[in-house]
């Protein structure tokens, strides 16, 4: 068995560390030696948040270098395209069509990118682009945006068999309880491409 290489990328308050957490109890589940490392930017301010995770057999590192992932999950479209350079050829990106503009955008330094989800598909054909923010709002649980993509990863990557809704329910906030696991049947229903 390989080792997997995914780097999960978003912005502060978005749940990429909590979905790093439950994806890593998965791929245990699933016998998989995982090593996970988590990059904090100014995640409190929206800053940008990068976790790498590996799974697979002779995992000895949770590190990896540009153009060494498998797979890119962003949970904002601009953090898709500021970690692009992370994925391999032929590597997977599911990303989250969402656009959050930096403080910079809002305080009128810089101007948030244009056609970002044009350029994504332009750069890898077979990009998944999942609305997961839109989902989770009509489920009327923007929080639970993560476990929408997280659900969408796992039927992407076809990875069956641990009890993802129990994962959730026990790793997730207690108070949200129900609507995440609804917010991971959403991600489940998404059709994957990869």
């Amino acid at each position: 068995m390989s080792v997997t290489s995914l780097v999960l990328a978003g912005v502060g308050g978005q749940g990429t560390l909590l979905t790093s957490r439950i994806l890593a109890a998965g791929l245990l589940a699933l016998g998989h030696e995982v090593k996970v490392s988590e990059i904090h930017g100014m995640s409190q301010r929206g800053g940008s948040v990068t976790t790498q995770v590996r799974y697979g057999a002779g995992v000895y590192s949770p590190h990896f270098g540009l153009g060494d992932a498998d797979g890119l999950i962003a949970f904002e479209a601009a953090e898709a395209l500021r970690h692009l350079p992370s994925l391999k050829p032929g590597g997977f990106l599911l990303t989250d069509d969402q656009e959050i503009p930096p403080i910079s955008v809002a305080a009128g330094q810089a101007e948030y990118p244009r056609g970002v989800i044009e350029e994504l598909r332009r750069l890898v054909p077979a990009a998944q682009v999942v609305p997961a923010g839109r989902l989770a709002r009509e489920l009327g649980h923007p929080r639970g945006q993560n476990i929408v993509l997280l659900g969408a990863l796992v039927r992407a990557l076809d990875l069956s068999g641990p009890d993802w809704p129990a994962l959730v329910a026990e790793l997730a906030p207690a108070k949200s309880r129900e609507l995440n696991l609804k917010a991971l049947a959403l991600g489940l229903d998404q059709e994957s491409v990869i």
